[in-house]
């Protein structure tokens, strides 16, 4: 039987990817990231302009986002500040990438 790691020093935890790869499962949530992309902060109510949904439905979907490690949130006064966190989503990647390269690995290459 082989054996194998999906965390080539990328992600902490089989549970940490899994909890990422859940928060990105949603489309709502892929349209938040790209909302966000670019480098860029904004607070919910610029998310919700660019969506066609409720303040509070993009209010879950964030909190999501961030519980998972994928956004960071920085409070402010009157509005608080989302962000990508660039670093989880290209540890994210990486993980699928070893995931991929494990998955389909031919009977005797090192990988």
């Amino acid at each position: 039987m082989n054996s194998f790691s999906i965390t080539p020093s990328c992600c902490d935890s089989v549970k940490d990817v899994t909890q990422k790869l859940a928060a990105l499962s949603h489309p709502a949530r892929l349209e938040i990231l790209r909302c966000l992309a670019g480098g860029r902060s904004c607070c919910c109510k610029d998310v919700v302009e660019h969506l066609d949904l409720a303040q509070s439905t993009v209010s879950q979907h964030l909190k999501i986002l961030v519980e998972a490690g994928l956004v960071r949130y920085a409070p402010e006064r009157q509005r608080s500040r989302y962000e990508i966190d660039q670093t989880a989503l290209l540890a994210v990647s990486a993980s699928v990438s070893a995931l991929v390269e494990t998955f389909c690995a031919v009977e005797g290459d090192n990988i």
